[in-house]
């Protein structure tokens, strides 16, 4: 059985009553991202596997993306016979990964701790969080939206090992990752 969704929520509705063995998932989506949802499509329908199919192969977006449940991931552009294998090896209980992508999984296991350095963005938004600054606030000073905020935090928690903001302050702060604080 095939099925479309443009949206996350669509996506959730629909594994939900069709039960998919695969479900091909962008992470560009509007509401809700595409790493959000896979977690929440694997409670909507447990059978499901997801293989992401995305232009966004950065290595927060990989490793958010397999950490929350992905069997796989591949670019948009690629052949349709290397997307018919993935889709095989997925539903049949494997992954699927292209080289580009496995290599960036690999480059972030090997950092140390598990864990890659902090993007400029991710600083950016570090420096603000620091500062005292909700999500909303930090996303209008720097002209992005509030859920780019949100990925760029979760990755920033899972990179400094924090379980909050609060904490990935004071472990940036040990570690000597903060600028001084901007007066307001």
């Amino acid at each position: 059985m095939v099925g479309s969704a443009g949206s996350a929520e669509e996506a959730l509705t629909l594994a939900g009553r069709l039960r998919p063995d695969v479900l091909l998932l962008d992470l560009e989506l509007p509401a809700m991202g595409g790493v959000e949802a896979i977690p929440r499509l694997a409670e909507a329908s447990p059978s499901t596997r997801v293989l992401v199919f995305t232009a966004y192969d950065t290595e927060e977006r990989v490793l958010g993306a397999i950490q929350s449940g992905a069997k796989g991931y591949l670019l948009k552009g690629a052949a349709s016979a290397e997307i018919a294998r993935a889709v095989r090896a997925v539903a049949e209980g494997g992954s699927a990964l292209e080289p580009s992508i496995a290599a960036k999984l690999v480059a972030a296991v090997r950092a140390p701790g598990g864990t890659g350095r902090l993007t400029a963005r991710e600083r950016e938004v570090l420096r603000l969080i620091a500062e005292g600054l909700p999500s909303k606030q930090i996303a209008r000073a720097l002209g992005i939206s509030e859920r780019t905020v949100k990925f760029h935090t979760a990755s920033l928690l899972r990179k400094l090992g924090a379980d909050n903001r609060a904490q990935a302050v004071a472990l940036a702060a040990q570690r000597g990752l903060l600028d001084a604080p901007r007066s307001r």
